[in-house]
């Protein structure tokens, strides 16, 4: 089992991740509160991961937080929640927010969350109450590092909401609504998922 990586970052296009590590490749995918706290590319970057061995494939998924790991690994334990959903979970608000949601039974905000039904929503309320309230008296909260914009962020932007559940119509309308004068894809998508949960 691959628990941590430490390496050179190769490529980071959200969902995706490339890291070489003495001279080996690995793939991971990554939420976009990771990709908050990411380098630049072509620096050094330390990954806690999480590997799901199936039978047609071995997957790493890869987070800046251990906070963020252990909230990725209780999801997975909840009926009817894989990989994907625990993903945009993580994607659409911190460790910290979700934990508030989840004490709050904030029903509402959850169901924003792409592929979050209702009944998902009541499941993950139920199932992870006691869990969450232990989790907030133990994140503390710290501010993701800013990093240099890339060649035309706003399709970028767009393609990474596709690629974490939104239709495409949606993830256009998305960013859209935020104003992209000068951000980053990172910066982009942060206020377009945020705009969406409506979490601030």
């Amino acid at each position: 089992m691959i628990g941590r990586l430490q390496g050179l970052l190769l490529v980071k296009e959200p969902p995706l991740l490339l890291v070489d590590v003495g001279g080996v490749g690995y793939e991971l995918e990554a939420p976009m509160t990771t990709f908050y706290d990411l380098p630049a590319v072509g620096e050094k970057v330390i990954l806690h991961t999480h590997m799901v061995v199936r039978e047609d494939a071995q997957l790493l998924y890869g987070f800046s937080k251990l906070s963020q790991r252990r909230l990725f690994r209780d999801l997975l334990k909840v009926n009817g929640v894989g990989p994907r959903m625990a993903l945009a979970v993580l994607s659409g608000m911190s460790d910290q927010e979700f934990a508030d949601c989840i004490i709050r039974e904030d029903v509402a905000h959850l169901t924003k969350i792409p592929g979050v039904g209702r009944k998902t929503a009541e499941r993950l309320i139920v199932e992870m109450r006691d869990k969450m309230k232990k989790l907030k008296e133990s994140v503390v909260a710290a501010a993701g590092s800013v990093t240099p914009a890339v060649q035309d962020p706003v399709s970028e932007a767009v393609s990474a909401l596709v690629s974490l559940g939104y239709k495409s119509q949606e993830a256009s309308r998305l960013v859209r609504a935020v104003d992209t004068n000068e951000k980053t894809t990172e910066q982009i998508i942060r206020e377009a998922l945020r705009s969406m949960t409506g979490v601030t």
